[in-house]
C-alpha cells in the first residue's frame, strides 16, 4: 500500500489526500463487486496503516 501511497504523492497529492483517494477506491470497488467485499477489505486492510502507525494524528 506504501508504495500506491507513494506514486499518489508523486502526482501532487498529501499523503492525507493519498489515503482518503485509496478509501474512496476501496469503497467503490466494494459497491461494484459486493460479493468480493470482503476479500476487498481484508486486502485493503492487510495494507492500510494501523492505528498504532497513523502518521494523520
Amino acid at each position: 500500500m506504501q508504495e500506491l501511497i507513494d506514486q499518489l504523492k508523486a502526482e501532487g497529492l498529501t499523503d492525507k489526500q493519498a489515503l482518503r483517494a485509496i478509501e474512496i477506491v476501496k469503497n467503490f470497488a466494494k459497491s461494484k463487486f459486493p460479493l468480493f467485499g470482503g476479500a476487498i477489505e481484508k486486502v485493503f486492510e492487510k495494507y492500510s496503516p494501523k492505528q498504532d502507525d497513523d502518521f494523520l494524528d
